[in-house]
């Protein structure tokens, strides 16, 4: 891919997330909900085409920002989810237009949110993308087209991460890659400390992950993990991927427009049990 971001446009396959923000590190404290909000804001300020002006911000109604959440969600959750993306510190690799040497910025995603007090009318939030990150976005030449309502859809943080990295490397033509236990740790967003052990890493990690990628997006993946020997801990990560086609493609569309609610249970296979049976 050879032209900007900031000139590419919103389309049926999604909405060119640029690699720099997919590929983020030090996220880990962002939930599901945080990444989805997240997705919604930085779709809308793509969209505005206002990335590179001097003085830009934008404004969505609380309204808008509680659809990735589900219809019951309050007002208040939605600001926890702008609290918390805007508290958050990242990190940010990037090649400088310059000098074309790799470059790694530390920076918030968020650079203000201004929020209606009170839930009268239609509260809206205003908010503003430090100037730094919007320009390495803007001028990204990566990027890979993200479909908001999967990620809405997703209620694990993983699946989100894991979705958005085969976004980015879909149009490749290769279709697996390899990554250290570490480098796939921190693209996933998983908290440092965490899930050490390579069991639990694989069920709370990457099971999940698996399970609502292949469940519920338009891309299938599967991950192996590599050892140097039976008992050692995994080492390495394979990540294999492909387009979806036919009825596999259907059931994921389908599944999507379906409620929450027991779903985890139809992605697994469970036959849910009526009461009284």
């Amino acid at each position: 891919m050879s032209s900007l971001t900031a000139e590419q446009k919103s389309n049926w396959e999604g909405y060119p997330k640029p690699a720099e923000l997919i590929e983020i590190t030090g996220a880990h404290q962002l939930e599901a909900a945080d990444r989805a909000v997240q997705n919604k804001l930085f779709q809308h300020a793509h969209e505005s085409g206002r990335l590179t002006e001097p003085d830009a911000e934008w404004e969505l109604t609380l309204a808008e920002l509680r659809q990735p959440l589900g219809k019951h969600e309050s007002n208040d959750q939605v600001r926890q989810n702008l609290d918390r993306l805007m508290s958050v510190r990242v990190t940010v690799h990037y090649v400088s237009p310059r000098d074309g040497k790799p470059r790694t910025m530390k920076t918030h995603l968020l650079d203000f949110i201004d929020t209606n007090d009170g839930d009268e009318g239609n509260p809206t939030v205003q908010y503003g993308i430090p100037k730094k990150l919007r320009l390495v976005l803007a001028r990204s030449n990566r990027w890979g087209r993200v479909k908001c309502e999967v990620t809405y859809a997703m209620t694990s943080k993983y699946a989100i991460a894991l979705y958005e990295l085969v976004c980015l490397r879909s149009k490749l033509e290769r279709c697996t890659e390899r990554f250290s236990i570490q480098r796939f740790r921190e693209l996933l967003g998983v908290p440092p400390g965490t899930y050490e052990r390579t069991a639990n890493f694989k069920a709370k990690v990457i099971d999940p992950a698996v399970l609502e990628v292949n469940g519920l997006s338009d891309v299938g993946v599967d991950i192996k993990l590599a050892r140097r020997h039976p008992t050692a801990p995994a080492h390495e990560i394979s990540v294999v991927w492909w387009k979806k086609q036919g009825e596999e493609y259907r059931s994921a569309a389908q599944e999507r427009n379906r409620p929450k609610v027991g779903r985890m249970a139809r992605l697994r296979g469970q036959v849910e049990k009526v009461a009284g049976e």
